[in-house]
């Protein structure tokens, strides 16, 4: 089962204790109301862990989705639970959700809201073109897909190179002149789990492998990586 995340970095200046404090207990419901039908949706942060450099839990929100019925549509919710992690490495502190990209935002902003009153304080990690570039060239064999954005070819927006064309140096070298790596697949030595990592901290697990050690994974081999 594909597993996926993505990294932030919160802008204010906080400790794990303050946003632990604030996170805890917190439950919100909010009524969605459609004709004559009224669903409360409920908001909820559970099951936090608070350690010396780490806080973790799970981000629960319901979502309204439209079933056809013989007597008419109906609305019915569905509950979307996501781990998260705060880690505190060096000065900063990060946020793991482990979602996709669009649900992952929609949580980062809502726990900003939270944690700041108002969005905008957790904000998008980044990871350096050139970082990327680095990554590569010091474990090419490990590499198995390399995508370029920022083409300077007319009519050409992305390049790709896959599989064994990347041991060719001349045309993964010529590819770097015209564009900058945005997403890469490759397979991690420690881990032994095949990973995608996008510029934005967008991180793919292809590879089987439980949550927790996801959240390690990440901590471990893409924290470095940011800028």
């Amino acid at each position: 089962m594909v597993l996926a995340g993505k990294v932030f970095i919160v802008k204010e200046d906080a400790d794990l204790a303050t946003i632990s404090g604030k996170l805890k207990g917190y439950r919100s419901e909010e009524e969605f109301i459609q004709g004559e039908q009224k669903i409360p949706l409920i908001v909820e942060v559970s099951n936090l862990a608070l350690a010396k450099d780490s806080l973790e839990g799970v981000f629960s929100q319901d979502v309204v989705f439209t079933v056809n019925h013989r007597e008419g549509s109906k609305l019915v919710t569905k509950t979307m639970e996501a781990p998260f992690l705060f880690a505190k490495e060096g000065d900063r502190i990060y946020l793991i959700v482990l979602e996709k990209k669009k649900v992952a935002n929609n949580i980062a902003n809502m726990m900003s809201k939270i944690l700041f009153i108002s969005a905008g304080s957790i904000l998008e990690a980044k990871i350096a073109p050139e970082t990327l570039k680095k990554f590569h060239e010091a474990n090419p064999e490990d590499t198995k897909v390399i995508f370029f954005d920022d083409v300077d070819i007319p009519n050409i927006s992305k390049l790709s190179l896959y599989g064994s064309v990347l041991a060719d140096t001349a045309l993964y070298n010529d590819y770097c002149t015209h564009g900058n790596i945005w997403y890469m697949v490759f397979k991690s030595r420690h881990y032994g789990i095949v990973v995608g990592v996008t510029r934005s901290a967008v991180v793919t697990a292809f590879s089987e492998i439980q949550p927790p050690d996801f959240l390690t994974y990440i901590k471990e081999e893409v924290f470095p990586l940011i800028s």
